[in-house]
């Protein structure tokens, strides 16, 4: 373990470098952190080590285990690291007061200062997302992105124990996304948010607040949530909030997951939406024709060629947009075709909504439209508009905002698994999980020869073809013809009185 001085004066370094603090600020922070580490003493000559923040970091917080300071659960760590932090950061209203001043500036130098913050002051877990395994696929719609999700650290036994005894009466902040997050502390089974800090937006006359996702899985990827905890519901506020949002941050893009359990895929109990600065393939997705609505003959509508059920709306007048995109949800709500399959509710019980997705397009606004269903059946209990059981070898979970725009985020055991995949099909002996023997077999089949020049690419492009089947699953209106017939017949239920 490196000496406390030379991490100290390193860590402090590393701030004045990232700027999250002044030359002049080094004693008190030096001190600060000397404070939490119990250590009344400092060398004032310690060496400058090649480390970085999220290293040093590390290093704190095993220097603080063995010196009794805490015991080493990941959560007392991570309550260390993020009170250490949170020694070179701004206040809160600082924080916001520059991110407005340089939103006067542009909207964009605005988001890159808060993001690099976010970076630098360890909140956003870079390090940890680092070990997410990241690429591109070719699909029948456009290329897809796979991240194996590994940046999630496993807790130990004695986390999970010490989890289970906390009282379960506590109710501060009422959920991971509330505002009162901002500088907590953290307990056991409660992320530590000492370094955490948030951005004021207000929305439609209304307190809403930006802040990045810890664990980012594309550029920018962040969250937009509302001051009041309350319930996630799609109406036309929501689309008045989406659009609202892009009309401030154009070179954004700006989503919700949708309103109900199984095609929810997100924490349904904040109303909150996710955006960032990056193009899908759904953005890019072609558009396989157009249609007329004809209460709003002047918004550009269309269905996008992709595998769940697209309507996407473009109108320079984002008002205009909210109108028909309301007009929409309002009748998919109530709109059942039993030859579809679809059923607007069971007893009382609805079943459609909508994932809704905004962007800007020059100076046009755009809204995707995705249609839902969350009906359960008795040959697909966990939803019949949800990954089938022949695809849960790799994905079983909810398909929320982020996999339908095209973006898979995949179970940890992947990494292993697909390795021993590899392994076989180069004809090493090993033992392939039998959940994945179809699947390999059919690799097999399809190529003749398997080398390890090429290996890597069959793999990734099946897994590839596996997301869009799943994707596929989940879309309620099928690509085939009689799916896109009933699409249509839809389509036209739009236009009756």
């Amino acid at each position: 373990m490196a000496n406390i001085s030379s991490l100290v004066n390193t860590i402090v370094n590393n701030a004045i470098e990232k700027d999250l603090i002044q030359t002049s600020d080094r004693i008190y922070t030096r001190n600060q952190v000397l404070g939490l580490l119990n250590e009344a003493s400092y060398q004032e000559d310690a060496e400058l080590l090649d480390l970085s923040i999220p290293d040093i970091l590390e290093e704190l917080a095993d220097h603080a285990v063995s010196k009794g300071l805490i015991e080493g659960l990941l959560d007392e760590k991570e309550q260390l690291t993020a009170k250490i932090m949170d020694v070179f950061m701004s206040k809160p209203s600082e924080v916001n007061h520059t991110f407005q001043l340089k939103y006067q500036e542009s909207a964009e130098q605005a988001t890159d200062y808060f993001y690099q913050l976010s970076k630098d002051s360890n909140y956003i877990q870079t390090k940890r997302i680092a070990n997410n395994i990241q690429f591109k696929t070719a699909s029948n719609y456009g290329d897809l992105d796979i991240t194996i999700n590994l940046s999630k650290p496993e807790k130990d036994p004695e986390q999970i124990k010490r989890e289970k005894e906390m009282k379960q009466d506590i109710a501060y902040p009422k959920c991971l996304l509330c505002a009162e997050n901002e500088g907590y502390v953290g307990r056991i089974g409660h992320p530590a948010r000492s370094n955490h800090r948030i951005i004021e937006i207000p929305l439609e006359g209304e307190d809403w607040f930006l802040q990045y996702s810890p664990y980012v899985y594309y550029n920018e990827h962040s969250i937009l949530f509302a001051k009041e905890h309350r319930p996630m519901k799609i109406n036309r506020d929501s689309f008045n909030r989406l659009t609202a949002f892009v009309e401030k941050f154009p070179h954004y893009f700006i989503g919700s997951n949708a309103d109900l359990p199984i095609v929810g895929g997100s924490i349904l109990s904040h109303d909150h939406y996710q955006g960032g600065h990056y193009t899908f393939a759904m953005t890019n997705a072609e558009e396989e024709f157009k249609f007329t609505l004809n209460a709003f003959s002047d918004v550009e509508a269309v269905v996008v060629k992709w595998p769940l059920s697209v309507i996407r709306l473009r109108h320079a007048d984002r008002d205009k947009l909210v109108d028909a995109s309301d007009y929409i949800l309002q009748k998919w709500r109530k709109y059942s075709d039993p030859d579809a399959d679809i059923l607007a509710y069971t007893d009382d019980t609805p079943h459609n909504t909508i994932t809704p997705i905004a962007r800007r397009r020059g100076e046009l606004f755009e809204l995707d439209l995705v249609l839902r269903n969350n009906r359960t059946t008795e040959e697909h209990p966990m939803g019949l508009f949800h990954p089938h059981e022949d695809v849960h070898h790799i994905k079983k979970e909810n398909i929320g905002l982020i996999e339908v725009m095209g973006l898979a985020v995949l179970p940890p055991r992947l990494k292993d698994e697909l390795e021993t995949i590899k392994k076989h099909l180069l004809g090493e002996k090993v033992t392939v999980a039998e959940y994945h023997q179809d699947w390999v077999q059919s690799m097999e089949d399809k190529h003749a020869n398997i080398t390890p020049d090429n290996v890597n690419k069959i793999v990734e492009d099946a897994l590839g073809q596996k997301f869009a089947r799943v994707l596929e699953d989940a879309g309620v209106y099928k690509t085939d013809q009689s799916g896109r017939d009933a699409f249509k017949r839809f389509l036209s239920h739009l236009n009756e009185g």
